[in-house]
């Protein structure tokens, strides 16, 4: 299974795991985790939310202009790798930091891992707030897009919290200081 799950993230794809449960005569009225136990493993699937074609020319254009990008999201860790070197933010092999990690880390070696590293996976919303923190006491100027209820306290703590128009959420467009109406990054 997890060589499955290794291949999945390689290809830039979310897995997601499968599994049933039989039902007992009188079973299945109930709903939530009640009915998530003991459940059979089937296998493996990969979901894919390919990147805007837009993207990595945005991406490729900010770079030149001197903007360092970075990735932050909920993805497994191969996962963000794979798309954050897709998209040009990093080479192919470059580090990827997860939430797990961040918390292991005292302060210093978070303002090198910050200064060293552009993608950071499976982070809660504390994480991105330290990221930004940690980049704005390095006297850097942090723009961040969001759509996400999660990521609205590190929109609102950035210089620019920019939040889409269209997937974003009512609580992250109120978070944000520019709201993009098209979703697209490379309005930006």
């Amino acid at each position: 299974a997890l060589a499955g799950v290794a291949r999945l993230t390689d290809a830039a794809l979310r897995p997601l795991a499968v599994g049933y449960r039989p039902l007992a005569d009188g079973e299945g009225g109930e709903e939530g985790e009640d009915l998530e136990r003991d459940l059979i493993f089937v296998g493996t699937v990969g979901i894919i939310d390919p990147p805007r074609e837009e993207a990595a020319v945005a991406i490729r254009e900010a770079r030149k202009a001197g903007i360092r990008v970075m990735m932050i999201t909920g993805d497994h860790p191969r996962t963000a790798a794979r798309i954050a070197a897709d998209l040009g933010i990093v080479g192919a092999g470059a580090g990827v930091l997860t939430g797990a990690q961040i918390d292991a880390l005292d302060g210093e070696a978070f303002a090198r891992a910050v200064r060293e590293t552009s993608v950071y996976a499976r982070v809660a919303p504390v994480h991105k707030m330290r990221i930004v923190d940690a980049l704005q006491a390095d006297g850097h100027v942090v723009a961040m897009t969001g759509d996400g209820v999660n990521d609205a306290p590190a929109l609102k703590s950035a210089d620019i919290g920019i939040a889409m128009g269209i997937t974003g959420t009512e609580v992250t467009k109120e978070a944000g200081r520019m709201v993009l109406a098209d979703d697209s990054v490379a309005a930006i």
